[in-house]
């Protein structure tokens, strides 16, 4: 094997991992630049030097090369363990919450809107994103109840919903700066402590949203 760094396509075709890396950089140039609307195939093709096929075997379309290139494998690969509930709920949220700061601005709502416009990116969407962040939460609250620290385990979806709502709307709805988002993330994990103690039941679905 050559001393090219490679990774290797569900198929099995070897895939240069310095094109993945040409292409990805490109593409948060350009969002900065550019912006997310006026960000072409083309244009990426051409600042990462490389053939719009290159791009074409990794991505179907924009907005699935957008998608891959700011929700990497890495996000959340690890559930946190940090030896306590309130860490682990801590390193979580802010691995959250830089996810959906980190773009230029006019990205996330886009990109979304573009989401669900589209069935199948929409499915990777809540396999990638939701699912996994849903999967980290039940690890973590698992463990919290393992430990002792709940004895009451509260439903991951809302917890979910309480934590990442409030940044979502801090970030894309309100007039407020980015700077005081670490401000905002204590409150919320404090908040949610808060409602996770035994003799209060408000992180259980309700009634009317159980299925």
């Amino acid at each position: 094997m050559s001393a090219r760094k490679q990774a290797r396509n569900p198929g099995g075709r070897p895939r240069d991992t310095r094109v993945d890396d040409a292409i990805a950089s490109a593409v948060r140039e350009l969002l900065t630049e550019v912006g997310y609307n006026r960000l072409t195939m083309a244009e990426v093709a051409a600042r990462a030097g490389v053939g719009k096929a290159a791009i074409y075997r990794r991505h179907a379309t924009k907005q699935e090369m957008i998608f891959d290139v700011l929700l990497p494998d890495r996000f959340l690969a690890v559930a946190p363990d940090r030896g306590s509930l309130q860490a682990d709920l801590s390193a979580a949220l802010t691995e959250i919450a830089d996810a959906m700061a980190s773009p230029p601005p006019g990205t996330v709502p886009g990109l979304l809107a573009d989401i669900h416009a589209d069935p199948a990116l929409r499915a990777r969407f809540d396999e990638k994103y939701l699912g996994v962040q849903r999967r980290t939460l039940t690890e973590i609250l698992d463990r919290a109840t393992a430990r002792g620290e709940l004895t009451v385990r509260p439903d991951p979806a809302v917890l979910n919903a309480l934590l990442v709502g409030p940044v979502f709307a801090w970030l894309f709805l309100l007039p407020e700066s980015r700077d005081q988002l670490p401000a905002l993330t204590s409150a919320l994990l404090d908040a949610a402590l808060a409602l996770t103690t035994p003799d209060l039941a408000a992180l259980r679905t309700p009634p009317a949203l159980r299925p």
